[in-house]
């Protein structure tokens, strides 16, 4: 998708964690109040039923028959082989391609994938896109010129009714806007899908000069994507879910169109995308055949907020309900790698309750440093000794982590944006879903429980890499109660009595927010 740069379209520039703090401030300037359109041309569009009759469906029908009541599933830890995916995906598919997500970059990846869709629909492919509005407004213009494609359609989950200027519908109608579609699903076919955490953007597949994230996926075949195309679907029928066409004030034609796929391929050829994306694209194209080799076929399912009962209560929680179906049957260990982590004093009593239990409880979130999201840190350091008292081993992902290498123009700085859990060593989840409010009870979010030892075994492998000295800081408590980091540099235990590499701005602001009663918004 061709996007003009906007500042509220990168997860990492904003917040709409603390926006509840704004109308306050803001109030007297508005002056109307714009309203969404309610008459309007909606297609009606379901996952394709005859998927088998696809090349990635015949592929796969031979492993699905031999393993009867399961899906194969793949871990994908890395954000080069996580773009590729994604590529692939878009030249293979023949029929469909159905791609929910909430940030769409202006940058590298986001153009060269945006172009690939336009390639798809050249060729026959039925495009469906839902994006999240947060951000989308100021690019109304150019997503509606690739919506002119006979085979595209695009759509904006909950729009913001003032297009321009979406600050003035967080005053006016917060009950609404408030509730964001956080989900990042992508399904060719009906027969291949990927679930997890990153939107798209340089900083999730790691060829961003300056930061980069920690992130990660899972790819699914068999009856779970029939699920998961379930979900899309529900998502992209409901009236939360708003055609571009009818958000725009004049119809866009297929002149449009090409103007904007001109400029778009124009910007993509001037671009600096540090890899021979064809190159690693043809060599995954070539490997699909022996995905079923590679495929681990165990139990599973989709898990997923379904916005009309938000629309309904006011409040998420489906994903909630089965978190904490799961952890009363946990026995042994509860591993965490979530990005934001704001748990609150019930939640603490909980860990508590598991640690007393037997149960071993590990953490891995993001620094001070490393957060993108200075009040999800906030949040964050208000529990972090009550955990560490209650028996949670607490580490914090390091900004200069050795898991981002050196990208392809110099050092970068690491974030963390994986959101993922591994239960008795046996079962994980892979999603959207932060452990913090907002993800809990605020936003729609969506992601694999899988029950399998093997895939359990490689996601622990994977989180135990991001909790070594050289990729966290583990905190403790010394003698006088207060707070220490250790790490390891070159080998030689470090410690710290403050937020490691962080500024006394940052310091500062964090504590401010903590005390901002906001918790609910984090």
């Amino acid at each position: 998708m061709y996007l003009p740069a906007n500042p509220f379209l990168r997860e990492h520039r904003y917040t709409n964690r603390v926006l509840s703090i704004l109308p306050l401030l803001l109030i007297m300037l508005i002056t109307g109040c714009a309203t969404l359109p309610t008459d309007y041309t909606r297609t009606e569009s379901t996952a394709i039923d005859d998927y088998q009759s696809t090349s990635m469906g015949q592929h796969f029908a031979t492993a699905e028959a031999e393993h009867e009541g399961e899906s194969g599933f793949a871990i994908i830890r890395y954000g080069r082989n996580a773009y590729n995916m994604r590529i692939a995906m878009s030249d293979l598919a023949e029929k469909t391609i159905d791609l929910q997500v909430y940030i769409w970059e202006t940058d590298e990846t986001g153009r060269i994938l945006a172009e690939r869709l336009v390639r798809a629909a050249d060729r026959g492919v039925r495009v469906r896109l839902l994006v999240d509005d947060m951000g989308v407004g100021a690019s109304d213009q150019s997503i509606a010129a690739l919506d002119a494609h006979p085979n595209i359609e695009i759509r904006i989950f909950n729009p913001f009714a003032n297009r321009k200027t979406q600050i003035f519908d967080f005053i006016t109608d917060l009950g609404r806007v408030n509730h964001r579609m956080h989900n990042k699903i992508m399904v060719i076919d009906n027969s291949l899908a990927i679930v997890g955490g990153r939107n798209i953007g340089d900083h999730y597949f790691s060829v961003n000069p300056d930061t980069n994230f920690r992130d990660l996926d899972i790819a699914a075949v068999g009856p779970v994507v029939r699920d998961i195309s379930g979900v899309f679907d529900h998502f992209w029928s409901g009236s939360w879910a708003v055609p571009i066409a009818a958000l725009v004030n004049c119809p866009y034609t297929d002149a449009d169109l090409q103007v904007v796929v001109a400029r778009l391929r124009k910007k993509i050829a001037a671009g600096e995308y540090p890899y021979a994306i064809d190159d690693d694209v043809a060599t995954l194209r070539a490997n699909i055949a022996a995905t079923g080799d590679v495929l681990t076929w165990a139990p599973g399912w989709v898990v997923w907020d379904d916005p009309a009962s938000i629309r309904e209560t006011g409040k998420a929680g489906d994903m909630v309900a089965a978190l904490r179906r799961k952890l009363g049957t946990v026995r042994e260990a509860l591993i965490i790698e979530s990005a934001y982590f704001v748990v609150g004093d019930n939640s603490v009593a909980r860990v508590k309750e598991l640690v007393d239990n037997g149960v071993r409880v590990r953490v891995l979130t993001n620094s001070l440093a490393s957060n993108d999201v200075l009040a999800a840190h906030a949040g964050h350091a208000n529990y972090r000794k009550e955990l560490l008292e209650v028996g949670a081993e607490v580490y914090e992902f390091r900004v200069d982590s050795s898991v981002i290498k050196k990208t392809w123009k110099g050092e970068s700085k690491a974030g963390l944006h994986t959101k993922a859990l591994v239960f008795d060593n046996e079962t994980l989840f892979i999603g959207s879903f932060n452990l913090d409010p907002r993800s809990a009870n605020i936003n729609t979010e969506a992601g694999l429980y899988v029950e399998s030892l093997e895939l359990a075994a490689q996601v622990l492998a994977y989180m135990d890499e991001g909790v070594l000295p050289e990729n966290s800081y583990r905190l403790m408590l010394d003698e006088n109660d207060n707070l220490v980091w250790i790490t390891e540099d070159d080998g030689v235990e470090v410690r710290y009595d403050k937020d490691p590499l962080s500024t006394f701005g940052q310091r500062f602001l964090s504590g401010f927010i903590g005390i901002l009663p906001i918790e609910s918004q984090l």
